[in-house]
């Protein structure tokens, strides 16, 4: 599958500025390479990012819409990913092999989404537009 051409343009850009300053997510993006879980092609998407510790968080918003993104299946499905983002250093990008955990205590989940609001604030607003609770996926680093 491939990926639509907003993500195909988002990816060059990411790629382009190695990671900082793109798009209107500024310095708060990475790339997720995960196999898909119907087609079992590899699949880049571009997603919002906070760090804790070593790990990347990401949310599965799909802009509050009432069901997950397709990104969120696979990563169920098949857990063991990509993920490429700027060093912290801002010279270049890295790639690195991660494990997704989906957070699943409550308590943890709301901590790392009010932490994922303050870097991306539309967060709050799809909160409210969705009756499903918006997950939180740790990328672990391996």
């Amino acid at each position: 599958m491939k990926a639509s051409p907003f993500n195909q343009k988002t990816i060059a850009e990411f790629h382009e500025k190695k990671g900082l300053g793109v798009g209107m997510w500024g310095d708060h993006v990475l790339l997720m390479t995960a196999k898909g879980a119907k087609s079992g092609d590899l699949i880049t998407t571009p997603l919002v990012y906070g760090r804790e510790e070593n790990n990347c968080i990401i949310v599965a918003s799909k802009g509050g819409a009432p069901t997950d993104p397709m990104w969120f299946a696979n990563l169920k499905a098949n857990p063991e990913v990509e993920v490429e983002v700027a060093k912290a250093d801002g010279q270049g990008t890295e790639r690195f092999k991660a494990r997704a955990r989906v957070v699943e205590n409550r308590q943890e989940r709301d901590r790392l989404f009010s932490a994922m609001c303050k870097i991306w604030p539309s967060y709050a607003d799809y909160e409210k537009r969705t009756e499903r609770l918006i997950p939180v996926v740790v990328l672990e680093r391996r």
